[in-house]
């Protein structure tokens, strides 16, 4: 359920299929340089209510859904 609710909102912030996004799939790969994926964890932090800090390590959208899934 987390992984569809992180997918819907990463395909509305940059218009990509949701088809399109796996666990493993990279914000590099999505075409996502360092602001895209600062505001997109403002939209994660605001939507999910948790705190995330850019030195996470969060390379894959898998990676923020254990992240998400860990605070709640």
């Amino acid at each position: 359920m987390t992984f569809q609710k992180v997918a819907n909102l990463i395909s509305e912030h940059k218009d990509i299929k949701v088809e399109e996004i796996k666990q493993d799939t990279t914000f590099e790969s999505l075409g996502f340089d360092s602001l895209d994926v600062v505001e997109l964890i403002m939209v994660f932090e605001q939507e999910f209510g948790i705190s995330i800090t850019l030195n996470e390590g969060l390379k894959t959208v898998g990676d923020v859904v254990k992240l998400i899934d860990g605070n709640n």
